[in-house]
């Protein structure tokens, strides 16, 4: 082992429990659920993706029990060498249709469907323009790109901010082509992009726009089909990042769009041409997730029945959420160690809710993040809203 690596390693592990700021991952020892065992201890968990239930679905599971018998357990080559079985291109023919697109592109998670496609979309005469927070893996994507980008260099607008972004549109004519990004649901605040005006502002100054529904999917719009849904943009926005990996309750990515799209970043879209594709039980499952959420209605209302009810009931009880307008619901904080104490300590009281901390969201700015799902009974939810205010009443105390 080499001594200097180990040595560097070290000091900055330690710097970052220094900073409140150290991460552990906890252990399941059952499937997602409301209810969970974590670390061998029985929790409300308030920190899964898993919207809709999904996950453990009865239909979902029997579909992949079926595949696995079907055809085993590896698609055995990347998707483009001879890894595409007849159920991987099944599920992109369901997933376009289910977009409203001419063709879906299937990746192996969300992270590499955005650094598979931004890369593959500019080049160094372009320029990217994105919303100050949208999320890592389309900063990362980004950043793997030719095109300008840099917040320093005036290509990042405010939050939601149509004016400024109108501004940066106005002023970079110049480029061949320009690209608007944005999160559709924004990860760390619950909110929702102005998609409506962003889709005008790219129209009117011939700039095209990707949006990323990674928690869009399964939430917004008929059926769950994301923000263009919700917002009745059909047609209008030329580039949608899906998840397969939260609502839908298994694993992967997709990109939707034109038939034109598909066939460049098949030919162009590095994670695609270099991952081995999804084994075929996954992609049964997502086929039969798919078709649990445009035959079922129920999950779907229990998810937002329980969002209205979680968020009010934090609201009355004092706790800020932030503007919050769908499932992820943070709760504020602001110090780093607070957050991280109350996390801890929710835990110890039956409740998993994870802290957000820097540089997942800006210094000063931590929170707890929660996400009500499908999954959870009312029971659960009460539980866990007595959890909050206990911890904040005994935070308080510690703090005088």
């Amino acid at each position: 082992m080499n001594a200097p690596l180990q040595s560097w390693l070290k000091d900055q592990l330690q710097t970052l429990r220094d900073q409140n700021l150290y991460k552990t991952p906890r252990h399941l020892s059952t499937p997602a659920g409301g209810r969970v065992t974590m670390d061998g201890k029985q929790v409300v968990n308030l920190s899964s993706n898993n919207y809709l239930g999904l996950a453990n679905h009865p239909k979902v599971v029997a579909a992949a029990h079926e595949a696995l018998d079907r055809w085993g357990v590896g698609a055995g080559a990347v998707r483009w060498i001879g890894g595409t079985m007849d159920v991987h291109q099944e599920l992109e023919d369901r997933l376009a249709k289910f977009k409203h697109t001419e063709a879906v592109l299937v990746f192996t998670g969300g992270f590499t469907a955005n650094s598979g496609c931004i890369p593959a979309v500019v080049t160094d005469k372009d320029v990217i323009i994105s919303d100050e927070l949208n999320h890592a893996s389309i900063i990362d994507g980004v950043r793997l790109s030719a095109a300008k980008y840099k917040k320093s260099e005036g290509y990042v607008y405010g939050h939601k901010d149509m004016g400024q972004l109108e501004e940066i549109l106005s002023r970079t004519q110049e480029f061949e082509k320009r690209m608007i990004i944005t999160d559709g649901v924004f990860s760390m605040d619950g909110d929702i992009a102005p998609l409506p005006k962003i889709v005008e502002l790219a129209e009117k100054y011939n700039a095209f726009v990707m949006v990323d529904d990674a928690h869009a999917s399964g939430v917004l719009g008929k059926n769950g089909a994301g923000t263009a849904a919700h917002f009745d943009l059909y047609g209008r926005v030329d580039i949608q990042l899906g998840t397969l990996s939260k609502a839908l309750g298994v694993v992967g990515g997709y990109i939707a769009g034109s038939a034109p799209l598909k066939d460049w970043l098949i030919n162009r879209g590095r994670p695609y041409l270099f991952s081995t594709a999804h084994p075929p039980m996954v992609a049964a499952a997502l086929i039969a997730s798919l078709d649990v959420m445009e035959n079922d209605p129920e999950p779907m209302k229990r998810l937002w029945d329980n969002t209205r009810w979680w968020k009010k009931a934090l609201a009355d009880a004092g706790f800020d959420t932030m503007g919050s307008e769908t499932p992820i619901t943070p709760v504020y904080v602001g110090d780093e160690g607070a957050a991280q104490r109350m996390e801890k300590m929710l835990f110890d009281e039956g409740v998993y809710a994870l802290a957000i901390v820097y540089p997942t969201v800006a210094r000063g700015k931590a929170r707890i993040r929660t996400m009500p799902s499908a999954a959870h009974t009312q029971e659960d939810l009460e539980f866990a809203l007595q959890a909050f205010v206990r911890v904040r009443d005994l935070l308080s105390t510690s703090a005088t």
